[in-house]
């Protein structure tokens, strides 16, 4: 780990913190810190959802350091690329509920941090944007792929292609984000809209998760299907026979992640 990502754990949630002063930009160390924790949360049963934001009042993330592609080396290019796709595709498989509280500017990588989690809230001050063109690069770490699916081809094009930073009731308005509050009140709601995940069966959240993101690139009528088979597939959890007791027998079920 690196005090670059700093983590806790509230409850059932784990709070991560981008901590790279001073626009808490990404970088070999905290791309890789991300990867693993992932991992880890992925193996642990008590944990149900993930915060991410960033550190102080000012930037979620201003992205990739671009001091490191000053050489124009292209082995470093591919590296940091490499990093940034292994980071953010572990994070949109994380097996609960992952919520971004974008608590400033949201750039570049910083923007695509947010994109591969389930659910984004914004700071009424917030700005997003992807202007990696701007500086002859690209979106690197799913950014062309999830921009696209999340706010549709032409405003995906709109901000890529012609470097429009969008603010956060543009973000409402397009469904880039989810939720806009006060300044300083993202974490918050973050944090609250984590603690209803634990009223759900984990193992249910996780099937679920997985079947909503699949639409992405396979064809309804084979996803029927698997929703299907899915379903059946639960009768072998644990939770699917305490949620319908707990149901029956009118109480708050407790959940095993099993």
């Amino acid at each position: 780990m690196t005090e670059k990502l700093l983590t806790e754990t509230r409850g059932h949630t784990a709070l991560v913190t981008i901590n790279n002063p001073a626009a808490n930009t990404w970088d070999e160390d905290n791309l890789s810190a991300l990867r693993d924790l992932i991992n880890d949360l992925n193996s642990d049963k008590d944990i149900y959802a993930l915060v991410i934001t960033g550190r102080g009042e000012k930037f979620f993330s201003a992205g990739a350091d671009l001091n490191k592609f000053a050489a124009g080396d292209k082995e470093v290019a591919r590296e940091m690329a490499n990093k940034f796709g292994e980071a953010f595709e572990r994070l949109s498989q994380f097996n609960g509920v992952s919520i971004a509280a974008i608590n400033g500017y949201a750039m570049g990588g910083g923007l695509e941090c947010a994109m591969a989690c389930d659910i984004r809230i914004a700071e009424s001050q917030a700005v997003m944007a992807l202007p990696e063109a701007t500086v002859g690069l690209l979106p690197c770490g799913g950014g062309t792929q999830n921009l696209a699916w999340i706010v549709g081809e032409g405003w995906a094009k709109k901000m890529i292609l012609c470097g429009e930073r969008v603010d956060a009731e543009t973000a409402l308005r397009i469904g880039l984000v989810e939720e806009v509050v006060d300044k300083g009140m993202s974490l918050d709601r973050a944090l609250e809209l984590a603690s209803q995940v634990s009223n759900q069966s984990p193992t249910s959240v996780t099937a679920c998760k997985r079947l909503i993101q699949s639409a992405r690139s396979g064809n309804i009528t084979g996803a029927y299907e698997v929703e299907r088979n899915d379903f059946v597939e639960l009768f072998d959890s644990e939770d699917q026979t305490e949620g319908v007791q707990a149901f029956l027998e009118k109480r708050k079920p407790q959940w095993k992640n099993a």
